[in-house]
């Protein structure tokens, strides 16, 4: 089969189009023809080497992708829950080996898909979106009348979390760098955004909430946002830190949280929150209802063929993407 394969890390450069061995499923595995493969952060951390020590160590070469969408094409002995022919979705934390024409996927992880939702929709929500899920329903549980504050408004994983949020009752402000995103967050459903590129944040977060902030914030860019992302919080408040686009957080004293207003402060992973089967039948099952239901809106901002995921990664790591990256296989 064709693949992308990583033989040393770096930039996007290493990305290598190349013949690849065929998987084959083991008994518990199931064999996927993918049509649609989503290229998140997460991807870019392990090219780079910034996500590669413990368990996020890998054999190199290796091939990169946590989700994908595709058939079943062959199945092991030990599966039930799909057969031959089914369509399927999956997302991965810590996950590899979709940028692929097939991968050999545990049977847990998959979710099958009704015939209403594209392969492509599937694979542009299925880590992202439980992701948002996970962070609004169980991490911190968005409550009524919340006030809420995403970064990156206007990425894949922060527009879901917008209208997530807004679901669940919350005032949301999101930050973005240009008008043309906040358009787009604000028809997700933000009710404020702020341009970080041309306003201190923290201070506009304070101006909007009139001094009090905000309950939680959403942060997914890291070291550059953590410390005026404590400056947003109310007392009691809480900061979410689920990615680190901009580099990790570097250590500080945790005396902090307490002078801020008794903060909390936490670095979850889907790992942890999508740990069995039941964990992906009930996020990613809310996902296809809201999506089915017209709830949820999924923004596909560019495709880029499987060969080209070099291309991909240039597009994500330059910040001018907006909404999801999908790599499809010829």
């Amino acid at each position: 089969m064709k693949a992308v394969r990583v033989h040393e890390l770096g930039g996007p450069e290493v990305l290598r189009y190349e013949q690849s061995t065929d998987p084959r499923p083991t008994a518990d595995e199931v064999l996927v023809k993918i049509e649609a493969a989503g290229v998140n952060f997460l991807d870019i951390y392990y090219r780079s080497g910034l996500h590669w020590g413990g368990h996020h160590r890998r054999s190199l070469p290796y091939i990169p992708g946590a989700e994908a969408a595709g058939s079943v094409v062959e199945v092991g002995a030990d599966v039930r829950n799909v057969k031959i022919g089914d369509r399927v979705a999956y997302g991965i934390s810590n996950g590899y080996g979709s940028y692929a024409e097939f991968f050999a996927v545990p049977s847990w992880h998959l979710f099958k898909l009704p015939n209403s939702i594209s392969c492509q929709t599937a694979a542009a929500v299925m880590l992202q979106g439980m992701t948002a899920h996970y962070l609004t329903h169980s991490t911190y549980a968005v409550k009524p009348n919340d006030t809420v504050l995403v970064h990156a408004a206007a990425g894949g994983t922060g527009l879901l979390l917008v209208q997530m949020a807004k679901m669940r009752g919350a005032r949301v402000i999101g930050t973005v760098s240009s008008a043309a995103k906040a358009r787009l967050a604000r028809d997700a459903g933000a009710d404020e955004t702020i341009d970080y590129s041309e306003n201190d944040f923290a201070a506009e977060v304070r101006r909007l909430t009139e001094g009090k902030g905000v309950n939680v914030v959403y942060d997914s860019v890291g070291k550059a946002t953590f410390e005026k992302s404590l400056d947003s919080l109310a007392p009691l408040g809480a900061l979410v830190i689920f990615g680190q686009a901009s580099g990790p957080v570097p250590p500080f004293d945790t005396a902090v949280l307490n002078a801020k207003g008794s903060l909390s402060l936490s670095r979850p992973s889907l790992t942890h929150n999508v740990a069995s089967q039941a964990d992906v039948g009930w996020r990613a099952g809310d996902l296809i209802q809201w999506i089915e239901a017209g709830k949820l809106k999924v923004n596909i901002g560019a495709t880029f063929s499987l060969a080209d995921a070099a291309k991909a990664h240039h597009e994500m790591e330059s910040r001018r993407s907006v909404g999801k990256i999908l790599l499809i296989p010829e």
